[in-house]
């Protein structure tokens, strides 16, 4: 099969362009006039998908915004009765980018030559996450189309939620430290070198915090580059370790044992679970291919290889609660709730319901996180910036309490 980039005329002689694929020109024309169009030219098409180098993304190539929009609106068209194909049609020319414009124009010509949409999201894995793609093929096979995508958007939703949350609550921290930095680097190489020439002058002694002070000024004044480069490199090797496979893996795994952070970390993997197992669970799938679907969103290696490991135990017939609480994945409620579901066999409604629930934890646990960071920097910037400034008026006090002043 051969795409082709064709123009071609309908019965009020108006011109259409477009691509359709076929297996030749003469299949094409065919193809063309059981739908009342007529063929005048034709060329090979072969930009089958967009690069996604061009594109900005969080996960994948398409960004999350533009995933949520045409997931509510594919929903909204199919519970009105419109085909899969027509949804594609309209929503290939809405106001989406241009990348995903273009790359649903390409899904559409698939669909159109009778590929099924699960199968033509399959030829662009590095755009479409393995979580969305399973989840329209779970819609495909239970015919509960309009209740997958919609439920997709709301999932789509809640992760950008989140997402803001984690941000705005790192970003005055974040900003403290940076004004901190900011405040000792100008006072270290513009500040303390003017008092120290004015005290020079004056031929004060200079003794105590100070003159450690002065030292550090004249170190960092002379060996400004050395350490900007030191600065520079290690954060280069930081990153190119971060890079490999068994750094990231390292990183990840500090990151659930830090003070503070690892509470966040098992509130966000709790809340993410919840939310995309109880959607598979309540769209159709079976517990273990929802168990390897459910892996894929998992961004924390170190979580990842331990919910791997407890997905195989429960294959071998553990129970799920035994296997969560065995490899110590979730909190308490978590476990209670995924009890009381498997027990009573409504597991994907017990996790659809207590979404919200796992939500707010992940917002108390950042806002208990802050109240207690932001004090800490707070101490910590007043405390340094009033050391400095201690350091260079000292030498000034002692003059003028020697004069009485």
């Amino acid at each position: 099969m051969q795409k082709f980039k064709y123009t071609a005329v309908n019965l009020q002689k108006q011109k259409i362009k477009g691509t359709f694929i076929a297996n030749d020109e003469n299949d094409l024309a065919a193809q063309l006039a059981k739908q009342s169009l007529f063929l005048i030219s034709c060329k090979a098409y072969t930009n089958d998908t967009p690069s996604a180098f061009f594109t900005l993304s969080v996960g994948s190539s398409v960004s999350t915004s533009e995933l949520t929009n045409f997931c509510r609106q594919f929903s909204i068209m199919q519970n009105t009765g419109i085909s899969i194909l027509d949804c594609l049609d309209i929503l290939r020319n809405q106001h989406f980018s241009a990348y995903f414009r273009n790359l649903l124009q390409v899904i559409y010509e698939d669909v159109k030559s009778g590929l099924l949409l699960s199968d033509a999201l399959d030829k662009h894995r590095k755009v479409f996450p393995h979580f969305f793609r399973s989840m329209v093929r779970v819609g495909e096979l239970s015919g509960k189309m309009e209740l997958v995508f919609g439920s997709l958007a709301d999932y789509y939703e809640s992760e950008k939620a989140i997402k803001a949350k984690v941000k705005g609550a790192l970003s005055y921290p974040l900003m403290l430290l940076a004004m901190t930095v900011g405040v000792v680097i100008l006072m270290m190489l513009v500040v303390v070198p003017t008092f120290r020439e004015a005290m020079a002058q004056m031929d004060v002694e200079i003794t105590g915090i100070t003159k450690i002070v002065y030292d550090l000024s004249d170190f960092m004044l002379s060996y400004w580059l050395v350490m900007l480069a030191g600065v520079i490199t290690i954060g280069l090797v930081i990153f190119l370790i971060g890079r490999t496979e068994s750094g990231a893996f390292f990183f990840d795994k500090m990151v659930t044992y830090v003070p503070f952070v690892r509470t966040v970390q098992r509130n966000l993997f709790t809340a993410r679970f919840a939310r995309a197992f109880g959607l598979l669970l309540s769209s159709g799938m079976d517990l273990n291919s929802a168990l390897d679907s459910v892996e894929v969103i998992i961004s924390n290696r170190y979580l990842k290889k331990k919910f791997h490991e407890a997905a195989e135990s429960v294959r071998q017939g553990m129970s799920i609660t035994v296997a969560f609480e065995t490899y110590k994945l979730f909190p308490q409620m978590m476990l209670q709730m995924v009890t009381i579901g498997e027990r009573s066999g409504t597991l994907d409604e017990v996790l659809m319901r207590s979404c919200l629930f796992f939500d707010n934890q992940v917002e108390t646990s950042l806002n208990s996180v802050t109240s207690k960071i932001q004090p800490i920097m707070l101490l910590l910037m007043g405390g340094i910036i009033g050391t400095l400034f201690i350091a260079v008026y000292s030498p000034i006090l002692n003059i003028m309490t020697n004069l009485n002043i």
